[in-house]
């Protein structure tokens, strides 16, 4: 079970990274309602969406795994 979650917990944090990078750079905290040239932000669609729900998804996941984790190794 040890060696299931570091595998695990290895690709999860892979995947979270990449998911992290692939984000557009606008969609910080500051930039939450308006746009660059000052126009309000709609809500997100398409691959955004996708991009930004598998986002919490895998840290959910981490922590989740990260808390097994410590558990598993006592």
């Amino acid at each position: 079970m040890h060696t299931f979650l570091k595998y695990f917990q290895l690709i999860v944090s892979i995947l979270l990274i990449c998911s992290v990078m692939l984000q557009n750079k606008t969609s910080g905290f500051s930039a939450g309602t308006m746009t660059s040239t000052g126009g309000v932000r709609s809500t997100r669609r398409g691959a955004e969406k996708v991009i930004y729900t598998a986002t919490i998804v895998f840290a959910i996941l981490f922590v989740v795994s990260s808390i097994a984790f410590i558990f598993v190794a006592e």
